[in-house]
């Protein structure tokens, strides 16, 4: 790049932020490359290759940062969160990483001096996918650390739990107790007693609805421990579901969005804010949500609407077209109706909602895609910007319908990270051509977006850049990548993880470059992550967060 680029006049009024000596990465095709810039408020108002040029806009109350030849770009936009979970798992005992049943009761062994007799003890984040035996714990597994305890700990996708004793009979779990529509609770083949799995809200609510609601408190310390990680990560944008259709008082309750609401009242936000809504939710009661949270503010407001319509790959929770390729005896779990779900998408666009559907397996992506057609049928065209969550397994022939319905394909490329260990086993040869098939959506013309599914996944966007470029898992596993004509390019991947998220969520206009006229959203790393050897990305810290002209975050 040479010259400038300005939005006005610097004699106007001197910029609140100058940033100078660096080497900035605008994402901004015709001049991609910068060493300074100038922000006034919460935008940048000149960008340009000359010092001298940005110099003239500094004041007597300029705030002048020199980057010293260090790396700057666009913030990051993570276009799928959950900052309630995250905070909350921060709060409870963290069980991610553990590689054995006996070192996930080490773990909650260790905190049982940390919580009142016969307290419930939660938590998060077991895979069994890692351990020896790859098989699911049991409500045995956790008695044997306590009875005293009722316990209750999500496995790390969110869509099954473990839950010991104490708590089936708290909820009056027996082996009387049906099935719920939509969940299942696993049973021990011979005597039929429950397992203590709990496979999806359905089930899962049977005992997570007995859990006492945290406190208010708590709340907002959960959600600041979550916003102060999301910070730490150059992530200066999150679409966000913290909220369910649950009581206002639940953990997952109307009452998050207030909190944060709240905290952006107080001018202590360090991350701009969409939330979601739950689909299931009356139109009444998501037309007054939309009322109070708002659309437009730069800072916090409502956006999509979200229903799910599966599991998880790795629970086998996903719903496919056929069985699983090593469960034959089963093909996941629909949860909704697909009469249900394409009259109630069909009501909520009307209203103007924009709606995202959480869909993982290959039968859950086409019944998403059969309802968006369902709507435009049923409305007649307009800028939906509709959205699959996820999107990990789509049969071959439905990837096309991405572009031609003009639905995002909203994916988390560090799932792969762990997934790709055993993806192949669970899809078989055919199947897996259609799964996490990033390049082949892109070049049929769809829209991808790009996030983490926090705290499924770190909130680190770096870890969702190093899959996208290589499909390996982090000790570079398989030689060439995992499926490997779905690579992106580093331009791509970056570019789907900023302006990509930003026209998920209608703000292309304000977020995704480093241009005048948009929002002073920027990231700081120590070294050109463009440049960086893939594995090297993985160990990489942000310097310093930027959100809105304001440093939010500065590496120590």
């Amino acid at each position: 790049m040479t010259g400038k680029s300005v939005l006005r006049d610097p004699a106007e009024t001197p910029a609140d932020l100058v940033l100078i000596n660096g080497k900035i990465c605008t994402l901004e095709s015709t001049h991609p490359w910068a060493s300074a810039l100038a922000a006034r408020g919460e935008t940048i108002v000149a960008v340009a290759d000359s010092e001298a040029e940005i110099r003239r806009w500094i004041g007597p109350k300029t705030r002048l940062l020199d980057l010293k030849g260090k790396f700057a770009m666009p913030g990051f936009n993570d276009a799928h969160v959950h900052l309630a979970s995250a905070g909350q798992a921060k709060l409870e005992v963290n069980l991610g990483g553990v590689r054995s049943v006996a070192e996930m009761q080490m773990r909650i062994r260790e905190r049982l001096k940390d919580f009142q007799p016969g307290e419930w003890i939660t938590g998060r984040g077991w895979d069994h996918t890692f351990w020896p035996e790859k098989v699911f714990p049991t409500r045995q597994d956790l008695d044997a650390v306590s009875t005293d305890h009722p316990m209750f700990f999500y496995r790390v996708d969110g869509h099954v739990a473990i839950v010991n004793s104490r708590a089936l009979a708290i909820a009056g779990i027996t082996r009387a107790t049906a099935d719920p529509p939509s969940g299942r609770i696993l049973r021990e083949p011979k005597t039929g007693e429950p397992t203590g799995l709990l496979e999806e809200d359905a089930a899962m609510d049977l005992v997570f609805n007995r859990i006492p609601a945290i406190s208010p408190t708590q709340r907002r310390r959960a959600l600041e421990l979550a916003l102060d990680e999301v910070a730490q990560f150059g992530v200066t944008s999150v679409q966000d579901y913290s909220v369910r259709a649950a009581p206002d008082n639940d953990n997952f309750g109307w009452d998050n969005f207030l909190v944060m609401q709240q905290m952006y009242r107080e001018a202590k936000l360090k991350v701009r804010i969409t939330e979601w809504l739950p689909f299931e939710s009356s139109l009444g009661r998501l037309e007054e949500m939309r009322r109070i949270g708002g659309t437009s503010d730069p800072w916090i407001k409502t956006g999509a609407v979200k229903a799910f319509l599966d599991g998880s790959l790795g629970s086998r929770t996903a719903a496919m077209l056929a069985p699983y390729a090593d469960a034959q005896e089963t093909a996941g779990i629909l949860r909704m109706d697909p009469a249900a779900l394409r009259a109630k998408s069909i009501e909520l666009d009307r209203a103007g909602f924009q709606l995202a559907l959480h869909a993982i397996g290959d039968r859950a992506s086409r019944l998403a895609l059969d309802a968006f057609a369902a709507v435009a049928a049923a409305n007649g065209p307009r800028d939906r910007r509709d959205r699959i969550e996820h999107a990990q397994i789509v049969a071959v022939e439905d990837l096309p319908r991405f572009a031609t319905l003009g639905v995002i394909a909203s994916v988390q490329p560090s799932h792969l990270l762990d997934d790709a260990r055993w993806a192949d086993s669970r899809l078989g040869p055919e199947r897996v051509k259609g799964a996490y098939a990033w390049n082949t959506l892109e070049k049929s013309g769809a829209q991808l977006a790009f996030g983490t599914d926090y705290p499924v996944e770190s909130v680190n966007p770096l870890r969702g850049i190093y899959a996208c470029l290589t499909r390996q898992t982090p000790d570079g596993e398989p030689p060439g990548g995992w499926q490997p004509q779905e690579r992106l390019s580093s331009e791509d991947c970056l570019r789907n993880y900023t302006a990509g998220s930003a026209y998920a969520e209608f703000e292309e206009q304000q977020k995704g470059a480093i241009i005048p006229g948009k929002f002073a959203d920027i990231v700081v790393y120590p070294a050109d992550i463009t440049r960086l050897p893939a594995r090297e990305l993985l160990t990489t810290q942000a310097e310093m967060t930027i959100a809105g002209g304001r440093v939010v975050y500065q590496r120590q």
